[in-house]
């Protein structure tokens, strides 16, 4: 134990020499001038503002608006940029070499995702860190949870041992800071998380010889910590903030987010959301921001009205139409099968390190969670008339209807039973499966994490839990699949993006997705690590070889 406090204040050291960020959140700090500045879109981003660095004390700013905005011809935006240095887009000297291996260019652009906390301007809302870490891309300009596992799978060689090393103690330091990993390093996102996947990050990096899993068990389980906070003592039927327990006892979990107000980095969005429903406000920023705790803000799959749909992906050549408004939006009320097969790998892994230092106490304490878990996943989640898993909605005691790609994630943590695989993969080659790679949901809709966007992060989970249980034919036509469409983004535009629009038919052009909140963006972290992974796994793949397509292998 010494050994992992001396770690601990090693790290907590090592932050404290980055400037420390404002002890407020903009919304908090800013007040009236933060809502003026959103509602009258100073920026054409609601992150722009939030993501600004104060060139005076903060306070001092405020007393000047106040002092300043009631006089005649005051001019906000002016106003704004005289106090506020703009943090766009960080220049680079990187240019994309045309002709230039799809892998060669990943590798060239670690160097310019990655982020030196010394370099934090003072009084932002970026949150200070011990080490370098490298972030998404574009307007993401801070270290992201989930992200960051599919981004180190990219990390391979010597040269990156460092690197990966420091982006896990970076997470270990903000647990033992803040109790959880937030969603993104900054003040603004700590009321909520993202998908809990620092056990993933534990364990890759013990396979990778970096690191030993055994000095994060401390880690692990504070994070376990803080899922189950509320548990104790909750009756049957109840929730409390991300635990629910259902009639008959089971504990299962939900996304939650600790503030009811809007999101500040997207003010506006929220604030339109609400004014165009007759729900009570506070209830629809919750379920928005625990959407956002997801990762997959947003989607059909937590709204209350999804597009009818048959059970089946629609025609090849056609598009669903737009998505309901997020106003029926109801993350809160949904226990996510993702969500749980992350924290049944959490329980499992903390099982097995207690083992391994000799507290047969709490490896067996953890063993018996995670049997619990696996046994409530097999209960609530999986459908045995359509052959995949579903979301369940604990509100109604029933399973929700629309397929999405989560339901890979029970084969990627190994909770799935062998029957369970076989007959999920004949769902998703039958349901799921594009010319592009693994479609996000079956819903066609104007949001991000719908058809017709693939993701990265998706992608890998099912070709690896696919793979694990013996469908490699399946898992190797969705990684030629995804490597085509990302390759044939690239050799056209020369980079790699934040999600894609997969081809319905073989002979679609490939291009970036599209839906959310915000454009496209480029960079792109877990699309390098994703794709650089799987062509490490492919060597004799160039990106060239990668655009042919291959039937769907049949499953029987």
């Amino acid at each position: 134990m010494s050994h992992v406090g001396t770690a601990g204040t090693q790290r907590s050291t090592r932050a404290a020499a980055a400037p420390a960020p404002d002890t407020l959140t903009p919304a908090d700090r800013y007040e009236e001038l933060f809502i003026a500045v959103q509602s009258n879109h100073v920026f054409s981003d609601s992150k722009s503002f939030v993501d600004c660095a104060p060139r005076i004390e903060p306070a001092d700013i405020l007393a000047a608006y106040r002092a300043q905005s009631p006089q005649p011809g005051f001019d906000l935006a002016a106003f704004v940029h005289a106090h506020f240095d703009v943090l766009e887009q960080a220049p680079s000297d990187y240019v994309s070499v045309p002709g230039q291996p799809i892998a060669a260019h990943i590798d060239d652009l670690w160097n310019v995702l990655t982020r030196h906390p010394q370099a934090h301007p003072p009084q932002s809302s970026l949150l200070q860190l011990p080490h370098p870490y490298i972030v998404p891309g574009g307007r993401f300009r801070e270290l992201y949870y989930w992200d960051s596992y599919f981004t180190l799978l990219g990390l391979h060689g010597d040269g990156y041992a460092q690197l990966m090393r420091d982006m896990l103690e970076n997470f270990a330091y903000l647990i033992d800071t803040y109790g959880h990993v937030p969603n993104g390093t900054r003040i603004y996102y700590l009321s909520r998380s993202q998908p809990p996947v620092f056990a993933l990050m534990v364990e890759l990096l013990q396979q990778r010889g970096v690191a030993n899993e055994l000095d994060f068990l401390p880690q692990l389980r504070k994070e376990h910590a803080f899922w189950m906070q509320g548990s104790d003592g909750l009756a049957d039927g109840q929730a409390a903030r991300r635990v629910v327990r259902l009639p008959g006892g089971a504990l299962l979990n939900r996304y939650w987010d600790e503030r009811d107000t809007p999101r500040e980095e997207s003010w506006i969005e929220d604030v339109t959301t609400a004014q165009s429903c007759q729900r009570d406000p506070a209830e629809i920023y919750r379920d928005i921001r625990a959407a956002c705790e997801s990762g997959w803000d947003f989607s059909t799959r937590w709204l209350r009205s999804p597009p009818p749909h048959s059970g089946q992906r629609t025609l090849p050549h056609v598009r669903a139409g737009t998505a309901p408004s997020l106003s029926s939006i109801c993350t809160t009320e949904i226990l996510p099968v993702d969500l749980n097969a992350f924290l049944y790998k959490l329980e499992s892994k903390i099982a097995a390190l207690a083992q391994q230092a000799g507290d047969a106490t709490a490896a067996r304490e953890f063993a018996a969670r995670a049997d619990e878990r696996k046994a409530a996943i097999h209960q609530y989640f999986w459908d045995p008339r359509h052959n995949a898993y579903f979301d369940y909605d604990w509100r109604r005691g029933e399973l929700r209807d629309c397929l999405t790609a989560a339901c890979v994630v029970p084969l990627f943590v190994g909770v799935a039973e062998p029957a369970q695989a076989k007959a999920l993969a004949d769902t998703v080659s039958r349901r799921l499966l594009a010319h592009g790679g693994l479609s996000t949901t079956e819903c066609g809709s104007d949001q991000q994490w719908d058809q017709p966007n693939g993701w990265a992060a998706l992608q890998w989970m099912a070709i690896r839990g696919l793979a694990d249980y013996g469908h490699e034919a399946l898992a190797g036509t969705i990684a030629r699949r995804w490597l085509a469409t990302v390759a044939a983004v690239y050799e056209r535009e020369g980079k790699l993006v934040e999600k894609y629009a997969l081809r319905h038919v073989e002979h679609d052009d490939t291009e970036g997705g599209s839906g959310g909140e915000y454009p496209l963006q480029d960079g792109f972290g877990w699309t390098n690590g994703v794709t650089a992974a799987l062509l490490a796994q492919q060597p004799r793949h160039t990106a060239h070889d990668c655009v042919a397509h291959s039937p769907a292998p049949q499953h029987r």
